[in-house]
């Protein structure tokens, strides 16, 4: 019988939907556990700030509160001194002024130094307003989102966010996008705060609302793409081959939601061949986006080709359920008012922004290195054997 309901058609439907469940389930168990950890750290953050503050406890208090805790939770990996001071500052950048609360995670670094000086900002905290004003000034929707993402995300904002509307912004796009705390960090390092919806573009003129402002969103200035390794003698084709090896890398630093269609794509218009650098789909502005690479200052004409590669796709892969082709020129430099000025009159939608390297490869190392295609041939290769 046991063997029979294996090949089953119903059972093993009904047996994916009950391991679907039990898995949704263990999520959200492990959402819950989260959320009532956190709960518990905001509650102990807070609960510290005031005991310090009130009893004047020495620079000793946090190491016989982790002792003492351990000693009573020996299995909970929380109660280390080092992060009841993190649970202290995580409490006082979100509930005081951020220079305070940033005053504080910086002095983690100096462990000998970390109790008294926090003690000194208690002090001041203390003198400016009663504690429980202080959490008056939290809102509901504060804690509730910093308790929606782990711990570890946690640390890494407050110790590398330099202000409140910095910090509310990671941990928005944490909950949206699920971004592990190397994603998190990644792109905390890279500035994406500052970079994002800040490219030169004409969509309030060509899209329509809300759709202009998603779009916007999407694009950043500039393009930080540190994981290339090219020759200070690179051209077009390099930065193009180098995006395309690296194309899971090149989708994060673009951003949710593209899809990646193809490089060199081919379009025929009258007879003639015309070739787009990059093409993606966006899914959630359900459009399709032309990229163009310039390896130069940007000029007006750049605008014009990109122009026509739009109204090519527009017509020739565009459907009715697709919004308009967006365009993003991205080049190596270019002056913000020849940019503005190149778009203003365009009726198509498109942004330029330049792109940032990092570092570059010795000339005489660019034959040497494998092509992509090399190396995946040595890989199967190696699995053949």
């Amino acid at each position: 019988m046991s063997s029979d309901l294996v090949i089953n058609k119903d059972y093993k439907v009904w047996l994916a939907d009950i391991k679907l469940k039990v898995r949704n389930a263990q999520i959200k168990a492990a959402l819950k556990v989260n959320t009532e950890l956190l709960t518990l750290y905001w509650e102990l953050g807070a609960d510290i700030v005031a005991k310090q503050a009130a009893a004047k406890w020495g620079d000793g208090f946090l190491l016989q509160l982790s002792k003492d805790l351990t000693a009573e939770f020996p299995d909970m990996k929380g109660f280390s001194e080092r992060n009841l001071k993190y649970i202290r500052a995580w409490y006082l950048f979100y509930s005081q002024e951020d220079t305070i609360g940033q005053q504080a995670v910086a002095q983690l670094a100096d462990s000998n130094q970390a109790d008294l000086k926090v003690q000194q900002l208690v002090g001041q905290i203390q003198e400016a307003e009663k504690s429980q004003q202080i959490a008056d000034l939290i809102t509901k929707q504060t804690v509730s989102q910093i308790t929606q993402i782990p711990w570890g995300h946690n640390i890494v904002i407050i110790t590398k966010c330099k202000n409140l509307p910095e910090a509310s912004y990671y941990i928005q796009n944490t909950i949206t996008h699920n971004w592990s705390r190397s994603v998190l960090v990644h792109q905390i390092e890279s500035g994406l705060y500052k970079r994002e919806g800040k490219a030169v573009n004409n969509f309030a003129a060509t899209l329509p609302k809300p759709q202009s402002d998603l779009a916007k969103q999407t694009l950043k200035d500039p393009y930080i793409f540190d994981f290339l390794r090219l020759t200070k003698e690179y051209d077009e084709r390099d930065l193009e081959n180098g995006l395309t090896q690296h194309v899971s890398k090149f989708l994060l630093e673009l951003g949710a939601g593209f899809s990646y269609l193809g490089r060199q794509y081919h379009l025929e218009v009258a007879g003639e061949d015309f070739y787009i650098d990059l093409l993606f789909y966006h899914v959630k502005l359900h459009c399709y986006v032309v990229i163009e690479l310039k390896t130069t200052k940007f000029q007006p004409e750049d605008a014009g080709k990109l122009n026509f590669y739009l109204s090519a796709v527009d017509d020739i892969l565009r459907t009715p359920q697709d919004q308009p082709t967006i365009g993003i020129l991205i080049c190596k430099d270019k002056t913000k008012t020849i940019a503005e000025y190149a778009l203003r009159d365009i009726n198509k939608p498109m942004g330029v922004s330049e792109y940032q390297l990092t570092e570059f490869l010795p000339e005489n190392l660019k034959s040497s290195l494998p092509s992509i295609e090399e190396i995946e041939a040595e890989l199967s290769r190696d699995a053949g054997e």
